[in-house]
């Protein structure tokens, strides 16, 4: 098969398009034969070396985390899937950005979704459910979402409005408009949060989640008034200073299907910003390293 691999640690240039074994599905397990990947923080992040000490990786590797196809093999002790349904799910830390991958967490990809937007939604969403799920009950309370024109804030903030929260959302001042089309009362970030808060949710902020470890966990626990109303699931060591939640996505097939049944309902489309052919992984991965996108940059394999 054909697939992006890097032999060394380094920067987006350190990418090849090259032949690749091809993967086989083991116990729980599906191949998937690939039509789009996405491109996540961690893929860039695993790429440069960055977590090489928490998460070695065997070189090459082929990074990617999540994506979107057609199942072409199944493997033992599989049920409710078969070859030729289209699907979109989480394999292993790395694999997704090739002709083939092995997926270990799954869903039916709604007919609501094109095939970009089914592959943007696998980590993004188990992301932003797992997020939310840690602040409980969501009806009826204000949220804030920090970092919420991004890949994971996007989809924390439709999936919190279906759930019937409240949701203000900071981000720049050129994605206000965005954010105010997935039913978000926009805001910027930084310096004077809490005065601006005070005069969009007047009856203050219930709860609120960290998509951007941009610094402003200790001012989302002064604004909630409580560490335990706050959930992070990009900044682990402030949210363990504070006794935030902190939150890691997980391969979990609910939460992906949940995702699916929102995306059926026209409830969560996930948001893509760029897609890029495989050819131009190096352009997709440098895109994604500038930081500042507005929803998700996907592969087209």
């Amino acid at each position: 098969m054909r697939a992006a691999r890097f032999h060394e640690y380094g920067g987006a240039e350190s990418l090849v398009i090259e032949q690749a074994p091809d993967p086989h599905p083991g116990l729980g397990e599906i191949r998937v034969r690939v039509a789009a990947a996405s491109v996540n923080p961690i893929d860039w992040k695993l790429r440069a070396g960055a977590l090489h000490q928490l998460i070695p990786l065997e070189l090459p590797a082929i990074p990617g985390r999540d994506a979107a196809g057609v199942v072409d093999e199944v493997g033992d002790g599989v049920q409710g899937v078969s070859i030729g349904d289209r699907v979109f799910g989480l394999g292993g830390v790395t694999g997704s950005t090739a002709e083939l991958v092995i997926l270990s967490a799954w869903a039916h990809a709604p007919d609501t979704w094109t095939d970009e937007q089914a592959a943007g939604a696998g980590l993004a969403s188990v992301t932003a459910m797992r997020g939310l799920n840690a602040l409980g009950s969501l009806a009826g309370r204000t949220l804030l979402v920090e970092g919420a024109a991004g890949g994971v804030g996007s989809a924390a903030v439709e999936i919190a409005v279906a759930q019937g929260a409240t949701v203000i959302g900071t981000a720049s001042e050129r994605n206000h408009e965005f954010l105010t089309s997935l039913g978000a009362v926009p805001t910027t970030y930084g310096p004077g949060l809490a005065q601006r808060l005070s005069a969009l949710a007047p009856h203050g902020v219930d709860i609120a989640l960290d998509t951007a470890a941009s610094g402003s966990l200790d001012d989302l626990v002064t604004i909630t008034g409580d560490p335990t109303r706050v959930a992070t699931v990009a900044d682990h060591a402030g949210g363990q200073r504070l006794g935030t939640h902190v939150v890691n996505a997980e391969n979990d097939s609910t939460l992906l299907s949940a995702a699916a049944e929102l995306g059926r309902q026209g409830r969560y489309t996930p948001r893509i910003e760029q897609t890029y052919p495989l050819e131009r992984i190096v352009d997709a991965h440098a895109h994604a390293e500038r930081g500042r996108t507005r929803g998700k940059i996907v592969i087209c394999i």
